[in-house]
């Protein structure tokens, strides 16, 4: 494989964005990935989102297991810290970087067979315990490293490259993360940015477990006529239950109008923010709504995309465990050792 450098040179009047750096600051290394993969279109929204919010790279921990998606964050943020573990075991790692650093801001980058095969357990349980971070699935359905098998979240009836058509129902790991008990949970399309990069900065600042599935076509063995995970399906069975952006926090803006009605609502920076109300009755606080909508819709054979649930009481694991706030390698032997009386204080209070 040859590695291909990005040139060192830039244009010296590219926009800076807050903390003074550019959108090339937050790039990463040439793609090695086929083209058209929708990781790399992945990779390049989380590239903006990382930006347009001027988060400090350095700040980053990104993690991933084995697979096509787990290459990718190789592709962003060339200066934060950056672990590719073992195959489905990224949610173990992951979680100790946040428990050992709640300063972190963690994102973990997985696929349809990393999260929904050998590591489903991880999956199920890193949702449950809240882990403050991003977690991203690059779903495909299909393994692409190992020349196009199905994926456990391939659905029933979709075929293969060579018309073999799949015998097993799909595994939803949406609907899976809404019952398990993520506080904030999306899906989206790789194909549609304006989508994606709103849900990436609303997920990085989320606190709490931040799910977001995205539909990634491979071009290699899943984008051909019949295939339910081709760029052609996906974009023909789409619906957006709801049309949302990120803003940062300003002074509560509120307003009310009637579903079917078009709103105008003027925003902080001096732009305005034109609203659609689209279906009264979709509630993103509403879990077992969401869940019940998101799964009627597979039934019709529909993808529901934006922002599916999120619980505006969110809490993380640090709170559940009432950690220590500042990161343990700062830690002094004063704090790691505090004493006999201390010791004898925490053994009577099991006793």
């Amino acid at each position: 494989m040859t590695f291909v450098a990005k040139p060192r040179v830039h244009h010296p009047k590219l926009p800076l964005n807050e903390i003074g750096l550019t959108r090339r600051d937050y790039e990463g290394s040439v793609s090695t990935l086929c083209a058209g993969c929708g990781h790399d279109s992945v990779s390049a929204a989380i590239v903006q989102a990382c930006a347009e919010l001027s988060l400090p790279p350095h700040r980053f921990a990104k993690v991933s297991g084995i697979g096509c998606s787990s290459k990718t964050p190789s592709y962003f943020l060339n200066k934060s810290h950056g672990i590719n573990t073992v195959h489905g075991r990224m949610p173990s790692v992951i979680t100790g970087a946040n428990l050992a650093n709640r300063d972190l801001y963690c994102v973990g980058v997985s696929g349809d067979g990393d999260s929904a095969s050998i590591g489903m357990g991880q999956f199920a349980h890193i949702v449950r315990r809240r882990i403050d971070m991003l977690y991203i699935v690059d779903n495909n359905g299909t393994y692409g490293l190992t020349k196009g098998q199905f994926s456990a979240t391939n659905d029933k009836g979709s075929t293969s490259k060579k018309g073999v058509p799949n015998l097993y129902e799909p595994i939803d790991l949406v609907s899976m993360a809404l019952q398990i008990g993520a506080s904030f949970v999306a899906r989206s399309f790789s194909g549609d940015k304006r989508q994606l990069v709103p849900l990436l900065k609303a997920g990085l600042k989320h606190r709490g477990m931040a799910f977001i599935d995205v539909i990634s076509p491979c071009v290699a063995f899943n984008n051909h006529q019949g295939s339910t995970k081709s760029y052609d399906h996906t974009r023909q069975h789409t619906e957006n239950v709801v049309n949302a952006d990120y803003i940062e926090e300003h002074d509560e803006i509120t307003a009310d109008y009637e579903p079917g009605t078009v709103e105008d609502v003027a925003m902080p920076d001096g732009s305005k923010l034109r609203l659609y109300k689209l279906d009264e009755n979709y509630d993103v606080h509403d879990r077992v709504g969401a869940l019940n909508y998101v799964q009627r819709r597979q039934e019709e054979g529909e993808v529901v995309t934006g922002l599916l649930y999120v619980d505006p009481d969110a809490s993380d694991c640090h709170e559940i465990l009432d950690t220590v706030h500042r990161p343990l390698n700062e830690l002094q032997e004063v704090d790691l050792c505090p004493g006999n009386d201390m010791l004898q204080t925490i053994n009577a209070s099991f006793r």
